[in-house]
């Protein structure tokens, strides 16, 4: 009697087990129920927008249901991981994550209100792409070395960022610390203003997305002088790196657009999503599209892109110790 009893304990489980997963593609078959809205945490016209829109279009396709873009910018991506955070676990309210708000914010801001790695759930990397270094069209350097020659004078210059904390931040300290030069920081809330202020020659150079302002510079409205990234990029093989043309180690600065939803959100829906953007990504229309933008698509699993966040994090702590900067 007493064997009989102690089985159904593990009997019931068992068939809570069997419900719970034959449940899941149900849950992930009647999603999405509504539009989709997708959070992105900085102005329009930034690398985060123009990767959100070219996602959004294809997904809301092959998900069968409209998905909105909405730019909430400021506090550094804080206040759009905060609104996706706070919104509901059903998948209707993602985020078009990056950088500054996933892997830098809890180690550089204080009381952000937020931990990403306990309150989003990564579903996807979209776009991994370099920072490029740009300056106006009358700027009196056309080179990197003509820039490292300029700095070299003590002259005042000023860098532009999407807002402090940001990767172009970080990049723009670091070449700063390194040339031992007269630099100063000017945030903006967003690439979007920032790019309009360089435009204007209202600041000296800047380190945005490339994807933001490749149109930008083949229109001969900016000049490109290096690339961030470790090595050069794909499609910009003839631009240096700032590591290789300054001679400065360890330079190496990207910024990655990743989608996240709260966390809590159903594994079922969270899989769905990682599989249809992963079509999206490996789809020839959208290879072109990004490698066009100096984008490189690096599609990856739930597991592999929590991995690529995970040690994203890990970088930067290492970034904010040698940079020895502070929150402004």
């Amino acid at each position: 009697m007493t064997r009989f009893f102690g089985a159904r304990p593990r009997l019931a489980a068992l068939a809570a087990c069997v419900l719970l997963y034959a449940a899941a593609p149900a849950v992930a078959q009647t999603y999405p129920s509504r539009p989709i809205h997708l959070i992105v945490a900085y102005s329009a016209g930034g690398t985060g927008d123009v990767i959100a829109r070219i996602l959004a279009e294809k997904l809301g396709t092959a998900l069968g249901q409209s998905i909105v873009v909405e730019n909430r910018p400021g506090a550094s991506g804080a206040i759009g991981a905060h609104m996706v955070i706070a919104a509901a676990p059903d998948g209707h309210v993602l985020l078009l994550g990056q950088t500054g708000e996933i892997s830098i914010n809890q180690h550089w801001l204080k009381n952000i209100g937020y931990d990403p790695d306990k309150d989003l759930q990564p579903i996807a990397l979209a776009a991994v792409v370099p920072l490029a270094l740009v300056v106006p069209p009358k700027a009196p350097y056309a080179s990197m070395q003509e820039l490292l020659a300029f700095l070299k004078t003590g002259k005042a210059v000023t860098f532009a960022s999407a807002g402090t904390g940001t990767p172009g931040f970080f990049a723009g300290e670091l070449l700063k610390l390194r040339t031992k030069s007269n630099m100063t920081h000017v945030p903006y809330k967003g690439a979007g203003p920032a790019l309009n202020d360089l435009l204007g020659s209202h600041v000296d150079m800047y380190f945005p997305g490339f994807p933001a302002v490749t149109p930008l510079v083949k229109a001969g409205s900016l000049k490109i002088l290096a690339v961030s990234s470790a090595t050069r990029a794909p499609s910009a093989p003839d631009i240096p790196t700032v590591a290789e043309a300054a001679g400065i180690a360890n330079f190496d600065f990207t910024l990655w657009q990743g989608i996240f939803a709260p966390r809590g959100t159903p594994a079922a829906v969270v899989r769905r999503l990682n599989s249809e953007i992963n079509k999206i990504l490996a789809s020839d229309d959208i290879k072109k599209r990004f490698a066009d933008l100096g984008a490189e698509i690096r599609p990856m699993s739930v597991t592999e892109f929590t991995a690529f966040v995970q040690a994203e994090s890990a970088k930067y702590i290492g970034v904010i110790k040698d940079t020895g900067v502070t929150p402004e």
